[in-house]
Order: structure tokens, then sequence, then C-alpha cells
């Protein structure tokens, strides 16, 4: 891999992630003095064009650098969908598959790491058939004759990433204030823990084979299972399970029908999730999900996975449960108890909360069933609603256990539309709620 495509010197890493804070910044503050002067069409104009030029310096410099730069990029890039047209196809580059490293460097790191390789493999494709901004994939066939996939890391990540954290904050504090003021903090800290839990696939297993045990009599959600003789903290193992991509799965060539089985199923695994469970799944990318006949899923990459406090998760339920019931006038006192209100403690006004209530109610409508993706204008009005509370977004405070909630479901939100999947989503949203209303969540979702 040349020098451009994986950024590894630390000084040059600095160097890179300074000047692109440094950008961001002075075009920030440049755009706010001259939007003293501007009229509203003429500064919502401005605006965008600030968000496009700003997102397209970052997707380039992260899009080389890999590591925590990259990964970063790619968790704000899943909430691109709840911004201009524009600047979202620019974000969603850094979805895109990553250049691979040289086979024998990768193989080299898994050596290193399994000192039984030989004795392990049967065969080891040179060729990865995944390359992301932590590591790469590579199938291979272990002694025994089981089909398998090795994820390993790439040489000297860990190190990369704590060295980028120095800096990162500074640059996506710079980015988050182009979408609003609200305080980052909880942003940023939540993301920096879910990325150096990451870097320990020992982790990762054990995340997997919890799933796995609570998954056990849900025959829709099929979880690899890891091979532990056969990973470490930077390599590994599970057996190859593949199944229908998501781009093939979510094209005409497939029964709607099927679509909206799949759709039920993914819905079931996130509600399942935050209200049974309360351990999700939290990295939305399609990517991470193959599609089975008979509307089942296959689900990889364990690495995000978000424990949800007990009461945040009780939080949703009742905003959810009020929302379904026209009590849009207690949501405010809702999200206040959840911790989600104004710096003073006083709960956000209803003018703030209802339009947003409004977008999703029609989502849970009693009948007749929703079809994720008929409104294509959803996001816009997602967008212009946060222009529109900007000023009380300068105000507000949240628990950071929400952030990787709201990205999982905005996410998934995206992933259904991409499916156009129709179901009667208010049954199957109040079959969960009423299980944590029941006291049947799971009590230690981390043991």
């Amino acid at each position: 891999m040349a020098d451009d495509d994986l950024i590894t010197s630390a000084f040059r890493r600095f160097t890179t992630l300074g000047g692109l804070a440094g950008r961001v910044g002075a075009s920030l503050l440049a755009s706010r003095i001259a939007d003293v002067a501007r009229g509203d069409v003429a500064r919502a104009a401005h605006r965008t064009e600030v968000l496009v030029r700003n997102a397209t310096r970052v997707a380039e410099t992260l899009g080389r650098m890999k590591g925590g730069a990259m990964k970063i990029g790619q968790m704000l890039s899943l909430h691109a969908d709840l911004l201009p047209p524009e600047v979202g196809e620019v974000l969603r580059t850094l979805q895109a598959k990553a250049p691979p490293v040289p086979a024998e460097v990768m193989e080299f790191e898994a050596r290193g790491e399994l000192k039984r390789f030989d004795e392990l493999f049967a065969s080891f494709e040179r060729e990865p058939c995944a390359a992301a901004s932590i590591g790469q994939v590579h199938r291979a066939v272990l002694r025994d004759g089981r089909a398998v996939v090795v994820k390993i890391q790439y040489p000297a990540i860990d190190q990369i990433i704590r060295a980028d954290l120095k800096n990162l904050r500074a640059v996506f504090q710079g980015l988050f204030a182009l979408f609003t003021d609200a305080d980052f903090d909880p942003i940023w800290e939540e993301i920096r823990e879910r990325l150096l839990e990451e870097l320990d696939y020992q982790r990762e297993a054990d995340t997997i084979e919890r799933m796995r045990r609570l998954h056990a009599d849900v025959p829709e959600i099929v979880i690899p299972a890891v091979v532990r003789e056969a990973t470490t903290t930077r390599v590994l193992t599970m057996e190859r399970v593949e199944g229908i991509p998501p781009d093939e799965a979510c094209s005409d060539r497939y029964d709607p029908a099927l679509h909206d089985r799949w759709g039920r199923t993914l819905f079931e695994f996130v509600f399942r999730g935050l209200f049974v469970h309360r351990l999700l799944h939290a990295d939305p990318n399609l990517s991470n999900f193959a599609f089975l006949p008979e509307g089942r899923l296959v689900v990889y990459d364990f690495g995000c996975a978000k424990v949800v406090p007990l009461p945040i998760a009780r939080g949703y339920a009742r905003v959810m449960r009020a929302a379904i019931e026209g009590r849009k006038d207690e949501i405010p006192g809702i999200l206040r108890d959840m911790g989600v209100c104004f710096a003073d403690g006083s709960p956000l006004p209803l003018s703030t909360t209802t339009p947003f209530v409004e977008l999703f109610v029609d989502v849970l409508r009693p009948a007749p069933p929703y079809t994720f993706g008929s409104d294509p204008t959803i996001y816009t009005r997602l967008f212009d609603l946060g222009l529109t509370h900007a000023r009380d977004a300068s105000q507000l405070r949240f628990p950071r256990d929400v952030v990787f909630v709201n990205r999982t479901l905005g996410g998934h939100f995206g992933n259904l539309a991409r499916l156009r999947a129709t179901g009667c989503w208010r049954d199957l949203a109040l079959v969960y709620i009423a299980r944590i209303e029941e006291g049947h969540a799971t009590p230690d979702p981390a043991s």
C-alpha cells in the first residue's frame, strides 16, 4: 500500500488532522461573518455550500487516513440522510470499500498473532474479501474443513487510532458545528469509547457469543459462530456464513413480499435489542447484514455494540407510547426525565418536539400499512426542522447514551427505506414496548 493510501507517520497524521481542523474552523468563521449580511434564502443556500465544501475536505482527508479518522468519519456519515442531499452524497463516499493492504503484510500480522497458524488453517486466501477502516477480512478453511473468515487489524492500527484521538476532537467538533450548536461533549465521548472498544477483537468475540445466546430462539437472525482457537485481540475468526449482499437484496430482483419480510426481521432485531435485550448492534451500515430466503438475516460485525441503560430504554418506550397514543404534550416531560432538556433543566417546548414527533407518527399509524421510502421528502423536512430549531439546540443537553441509540434507529430507518419495506410497524413496536413495560427486559445485558 502506498504511503498516500495509509498515512502512518504520527507526525504526518498530526499535521494532516491539525491542518484539516484549521481549514474547517476558518471556513466556519468566515461563513458566520458573511451570513450576518445575508437574507434567509441566501443564508440557507450559503450554508449548504459551506457544508458541501467542508464535508468534501473531511471525506477526502479521512478516506486516505483509515484508522480512527476514517472510522469516526464513517460513524458520522451514517447520519448523512439528515443533511442536504449534496452533503450526504459526499459523506457516503466514506462507506465505500477501502483499498486493501498487501496480502503479505496482513498474513504476516495474522501469523504473528496466531502462533499455530499452519496447524489451524488448511488454506488462507491472500486476496481480501472486505477492507475497512481498522482491518480487513480474508476467507480461509480450517484443518477440520470449516469455511471461515478471518478479520485482521492493520499494522500498528491501535497506536495510530490512539494518536489520532488527540486531534480528531477538534476536527469533528468543527464538523459538528456545521449541523448544530448543541453540546458536542456527549457525542465525542460516546464515539471515542465505542471506537476504542472496536480495537479489542476478544471483546467483540464475547459480544458475538452473547448475541448468539440471546437470539438462540430467533431463527430469523443468523449470527456466525466465533472460532476461539483462532481469535486474539487483533485477529477474529468466525465461521463463514454468506447470503445475498445488500445492494442485490434491495434491488427489484426480489419480490416485494420478501423485502417486507426482511424489513420486519430487521425492525424486530432493532426493537428487540433496544427494549428486550438492551444490547444494540450499533453499526447500522447495511453492509453489516446479508439476506437469506424466508426473510432471514445474517448479522456481521459486532465491534460496535451498545449496552442501553434501563432508564434510557424505558424512556424511549415512554416516548413511543405517548406518540402512538397521541399524547404529544407529555413528550417534553418524558425527554427531561431521560436527561434531554435545556442547560437550566427546563423541558424542550412543544413547538420543538411536536413537529419531529408528527413526522414519525405516520410510520406508526394503525392503517394502512406504511412503506418506508414512500415519502422522499421526510429527510428534507427533518433538516429544515433542524435549521428552524437551531437556536434551541445551542442550549440542548442530552445523555451520551442516546447518541448510538439514535444513530442505530436513524440508520435503520434509512435501511428500511432502501428495502422499501411495507408493514404494520405500529403493531410490531407495541409488542416490544409492552415487553419492557411488563418488566421483561434483560437484567444484565453485559453478562
